[in-house]
């Protein structure tokens, strides 16, 4: 997974830039569970878990193990140090090389991942063997003609535009998967609580923890920031929602 460098400074930032509620990671979870068994505990993997933001949830929601598989070394270290949970481990691995026997899960996760994977015919066949037949393949995903709405874009398009070259659209994203043989089962969209107040969204947007800013200069973020303080008496100041895509696959 390439193109934004997570070991230089994202790493330091990521956990309190990104973090979710309880809530919101319930909904997440009842998300994915609307598409599988009611069996538990189910295996899952975590593919580019990050500082480990979704990886016991899974545990407490799942059973597991889940195994969660992050390339940046800083943001494993990370995991391994603040989210541990007794049916979770992680690993150095990359999307396109799993360190995990064939058909080892019943579920995979790619949370807001697939973008920064550089082989992706390679990491889709990958998928495809880790996970069991009759599993299932979570994508969360913005996708190039499916933007979220949120309020710093309709503030900063700008920002949006630069954002936007990170991803490809949903029938191209939808393709990778079909052509190693994964078969699309739903196409969701998922609304949950991005932060309690705009007040909150604001403060976590300042510590630049999402990869878009990794993509613009010093000079376009700073003009869009003094942009967005211009217009903040505007705004909505309650809860930020968010409505995100997701894609559901069957392994066959």
């Amino acid at each position: 997974m390439g193109k934004v460098d997570y070991d230089a400074r994202l790493h330091a930032v990521y956990d309190a830039g990104r973090r979710m509620s309880r809530d919101s990671q319930r909904t997440w979870t009842d998300a994915f569970a609307r598409h599988l068994p009611d069996t538990r505990p189910l295996a899952w993997l975590d593919l580019g878990s990050g500082t480990g933001r979704m990886t016991p949830v899974l545990a407490d929601a799942f059973g597991g193990p889940v195994h969660g598989v992050e390339p940046s070394d800083r943001m494993r270290e990370r995991a391994t140090a603040e989210a541990s949970h007794p049916a979770v481990t992680y690993a150095a691995g990359s999307a396109e090389q799993i360190p995990l026997p064939d058909a080892t899960v019943d579920a995979a996760l790619l949370f807001y991942v697939w973008h920064h994977v550089v082989d992706r015919e390679r990491a889709a066949r990958e998928l495809h063997r880790v996970v069991r037949p009759g599993g299932r393949l979570f994508v969360q995903a913005n996708f190039a003609d499916r933007m979220p709405d949120t309020w710093w874009f309709r503030v900063v398009p700008e920002w949006k535009a630069i954002d936007q070259k990170q991803f490809r659209t949903e029938s191209e994203v939808t393709r990778d998967f079909t052509a190693a043989g994964w078969h699309l089962v739903a196409s969701d969209e998922v609304t949950w609580l991005r932060a309690p107040s705009l007040a909150d969204d604001y403060a976590r947007l300042k510590l630049r923890s999402v990869s878009m800013f990794e993509l613009m200069t010093d000079e376009q973020a700073d003009e869009g920031f003094a942009r967005i303080e211009s217009a903040l008496s505007t705004l909505e100041r309650g809860p930020q929602h968010e409505t995100s895509a997701q894609l559901v696959f069957a392994r066959r």
